[in-house]
């Protein structure tokens, strides 16, 4: 009797594993939904801080993940401010003083303008599957969407962050919540996603809330106001002579 109860049991039980999709199709799914040949984007930084709230606004170009190029377009005494990041070297212009600085390496986790976020949260565009091997660790539901929770290992050392755990919305495959931790294990970032909408079949998150979690405040707001993907771009964007034109 007891037999006849197990089998059938242990049957279901191999099905629903069965049906548990791989970590990493998960994250190939949402890196193709996520990610793009380039894209062309204007965002707003709102940034909670100490003594108040200010906003930043910013127009954004990205090629695949090492190239990218922001220019400032408010508040007035940031205008035409741009930054130039390819591969990890990232150029600083200042049209105040008509300076350019360059910053690389372990700069480029900084904090931009007092921010939760660093330079290479702000101008990286990054394939996971490219840094990261992706365990699929239960299913769940948060803010009533059905979502996967995935634990991602960096295999590339370079990686700001070493381990990452996500919450895959199921149908749409894009992040809703993300932990981001050091390679000693503590937990440096906490992001939340929402406001999603649909850019010709492809979903994306227009407002993601940074939490930095070695720092006090509310944490910071990114906004993006407008983005248009796989467009033409001139070359002489991502060249050093863009950034005093």
């Amino acid at each position: 009797m007891k037999k006849h109860i197990l089998l059938p049991f242990l049957a279901l039980c191999l099905t629903g594993y069965s049906q548990m999709p791989s970590g990493e199709s998960i994250i190939k799914k949402m890196d193709d939904n996520m990610s793009s040949e380039n894209r062309v984007f204007t965002s707003k930084m709102i940034i909670h801080g100490k003594r108040g709230d200010r906003s930043v606004e910013a127009r954004t170009y990205t090629v695949g993940e090492n190239k990218s190029f922001t220019e400032y377009l408010n508040p007035a005494r940031d205008k035409g401010t741009k930054m130039l990041k390819l591969d990890d070297q990232l150029w600083i212009y200042s049209p105040s003083t008509d300076r350019t600085i360059q910053i690389s390496g372990h700069m480029l986790r900084q904090s931009v303008m007092g921010s939760d976020m660093s330079y290479e949260d702000m101008m990286e565009d990054p394939k996971l599957l490219n840094h990261y091997t992706a365990t699929v660790l239960e299913s769940t539901i948060y803010e009533e969407r059905a979502c996967w929770i995935l634990e991602l290992n960096a295999f590339d050392e370079s990686v700001s962050y070493h381990k990452r755990k996500l919450w895959v919305d199921k149908s749409r495959y894009i992040p809703l919540k993300e932990e981001l931790f050091a390679k000693s294990g503590n937990l440096l970032k906490k992001t939340e996603f929402s406001e999603v909408k649909n850019y010709n079949g492809r979903w994306y998150p227009t407002k993601i809330v940074f939490k930095d979690m070695l720092k006090t405040g509310e944490g910071t707001e990114y906004i993006i106001e407008k983005i248009e993907f796989d467009v033409e771009m001139d070359e002489y964007i991502f060249s050093k002579a863009s950034l005093k034109k």
